[in-house]
């Protein structure tokens, strides 16, 4: 078994909350299976490129898990790399084929609170 390139850790709030890990526990355990397995590829396959794993155009450092989860669903997980960790930034389910700024911007501001 290979070693992991970068182990992930959750971004954490000033008042210790891990919201990526909330929302996590928040999904039914399929979906929190696949994310997990995606993630867990990203910190062993580490630097990946597509399908799984994409920069963030216009964001410099900021990276994007695509997952893709039952009946045609994808969810993203943003992602940088900090302190020899793949932080977890932000998580949300995709409704559209655009990802949506609001959701850009909530990982932009937690990547710079690191």
């Amino acid at each position: 078994m290979s070693h992991k390139k970068l182990s992930a850790r959750f971004y954490k709030t000033a008042n210790a909350r891990e919201p990526v890990r909330d929302w996590l526990l928040s999904l039914d355990v399929r979906d929190r299976k696949a994310i997990g397995m995606d993630i867990k590829t990203a910190e062993y396959g580490w630097p990946l490129g597509m399908p799984l794993c994409r920069a963030i155009k216009g964001h410099k450092g900021l990276w994007e898990i695509r997952c893709h989860l039952e009946g045609g669903r994808i969810a993203r997980v943003f992602f940088c790399i900090y302190d020899s960790y793949l932080v977890l930034l932000h998580g949300f389910e995709k409704k559209s084929e655009k990802t949506p700024q609001k959701e850009i911007e909530t990982a932009v501001k937690r990547m710079k609170e690191l």
